[in-house]
């Protein structure tokens, strides 16, 4: 399992367009893959139901979390993905 925290940079957050945009990404990947506030239940990152429910606003700590054969991968494409957001 590999995990990472990251902090949402882009101004209006993980809104409808960057969300799913990560989710389809995520759906790429055979690893589970999760993704929640520190301290709040993980929920499935290849929804963009579960991952909108989420609320990840600009300065929102994101935990990605990523089990099975290529978790180190999803892991690391999916933060550079949401880094890439704030451009």
């Amino acid at each position: 399992m590999v995990t990472k925290e990251i902090v949402i940079k882009n101004p209006t957050g993980l809104h409808a367009r960057p969300a799913s945009e990560f989710t389809r990404c995520a759906a790429g990947f055979k690893s589970k893959i999760t993704v929640n506030k520190p301290g709040e239940k993980a929920v499935n990152a290849k929804s963009i139901i579960m991952v909108l429910s989420q609320s990840f606003v600009m300065g929102s700590t994101v935990v990605i979390t990523a089990e099975g054969e290529d978790e180190q991968l999803a892991v690391d494409t999916l933060s550079a993905l949401a880094d890439s957001f704030s451009e």
